[in-house]
């Protein structure tokens, strides 16, 4: 079978038609329709809005759509599947760069848990040995506290101390020699020493602050509250200046394609988000729930997976 770009540049040169008056009639950029008759696929744009040129070329010539499309998957279909393969290569490496920066930040988590499991226990191990050591002086302190006797009452004679008893001459009338000898005695004895006593003080956990268990703890990311309702659906409203080939995803379900002309308008609705391939970014202009939104990019101009959410 004649590959397509062959095939429709055959049909405009019997018609007599340039590349400008095709251009102008199909409202598809010059270098576009001459990159598609020389089967310069890699100057497209992706294959949806190639297939749709396809498709704009062949109803302009007054050809079968249908028959356009197949010469053009048997023509192009190569070059597309090697661009799949690559963007699936590109989506598995980024997987995997992924993967691997999720595992290296579970074995920094790992890390730093084990190294605030040894300080905590070498901290509560150098509590404990703190512990039993005042406890260890403190009974020490005590087996070695002792009254001290006054030497007088132990090595005095009795003689001396019946002297000491015996009325003396020099005292009043009105003192009793009992007394005065007691006077005497409690005169020389020294008073004993009094133990000195070491209280041990064991340093006071902190009892854990609750609000910190709900901040730090394992559960400190997770709210214990209900979650709030959902909001209303989204409805994504687009309407064509230009001619423009739209595909929309809706909540990251199948790919919807279609082909808006100028004054046309399509409306989807969702739940989260839309995302959009516009094959004439500066050809549409777009409301979100009746809010427009901003300008996608200039005319002509090929913009992918523009994300629109709430």
């Amino acid at each position: 079978m004649e590959p397509i770009g062959e095939f429709f540049k055959q049909v405009r040169e019997t018609k007599g038609l340039t590349i400008d008056e095709v251009a102008s009639k199909t409202r598809i950029r010059t270098d576009f329709v001459k990159a598609l008759e020389d089967g310069n696929f890699a100057k497209l744009p992706d294959q949806v809005f190639a297939r749709g040129f396809v498709r704009s070329y062949a109803r302009s010539l007054g050809l079968d759509e249908e028959d356009a499309i197949h010469r053009f998957a048997q023509s192009a279909g190569t070059y597309y599947d090697k661009q799949a393969e690559r963007e699936r290569l590109r989506v598995r490496q980024a997987e995997e760069e992924r993967k691997r920066q999720v595992n290296r930040k579970a074995v920094a988590i790992a890390i730093g848990l084990a190294v605030l499991t040894l300080i905590f226990l070498l901290s509560r191990e150098q509590s404990s040995l703190l512990v039993r050591r005042s406890s260890t002086e403190a009974s020490s302190s005590s087996s070695k506290r002792t009254v001290p006797t006054t030497p007088e009452t132990q090595d005095a004679p009795p003689s001396k101390l019946a002297e000491e008893i015996l009325p003396d001459p020099k005292t009043k009338p009105s003192e009793s020699p009992v007394v005065a000898a007691e006077a005497r005695v409690e005169h020389n004895v020294e008073p004993a020493t009094k133990p000195v006593v070491t209280a041990s003080t064991t340093p006071a956990l902190a009892a854990p602050n609750p609000s910190s268990l709900g901040s730090d703890g394992p559960l400190g990311g997770i709210s214990l509250e209900g979650s709030a309702a959902a909001e209303g659906q989204l409805a994504l409203e687009l309407e064509a200046i230009e001619l423009s080939w739209v595909v929309v995803q809706i909540d990251g379900g199948s790919p919807q394609e279609v082909l808006l002309r100028p004054g046309e308008k399509s409306t989807w609705k969702g739940q989260d988000q839309f995302t959009l391939t516009l094959g004439n970014a500066g050809g549409v202009k777009a409301e979100l729930n009746g809010v427009p939104q901003k300008p996608f990019g200039p005319s002509g101009k090929v913009a992918r997976d523009v994300v629109i959410k709430r």
